[in-house]
């Protein structure tokens, strides 16, 4: 299983989409579990990356916040490959 640098993710959906430091923080502790869950890689054939959230999260509708963007990109992967992705939302941060 291979993990994803969380402070580089951190800084970059910080200069991609902004939020609070404590909505980021729940995005990338979120991220990381997926990442070691070992899932996406399994399901995709290739590690979670921190360009790929970005690239991903970007996809989402303009007005969401970065955790909105995040779950948006989680049902998604919900529907493509079965609801064990729900695991991997965010429900609450700390502002």
């Amino acid at each position: 299983m291979a993990g994803i640098d969380r402070e580089r993710l951190d800084h970059a959906l910080e200069r991609a989409f902004g939020g609070g430091e404590g909505e980021r923080r729940a995005v990338v502790r979120a991220a990381g579990d997926l990442a070691d869950s070992g899932r996406l890689a399994a399901d995709r054939g290739s590690a979670l990356t921190v360009s790929t959230v970005v690239a991903e999260l970007a996809d989402a509708p303009d007005d969401s916040s970065v955790s909105e963007r995040w779950n948006w990109w989680i049902g998604a992967l919900a529907v493509a490959y079965g609801d064990a992705y729900t695991q991997f939302g965010v429900r609450r941060y700390e502002e």
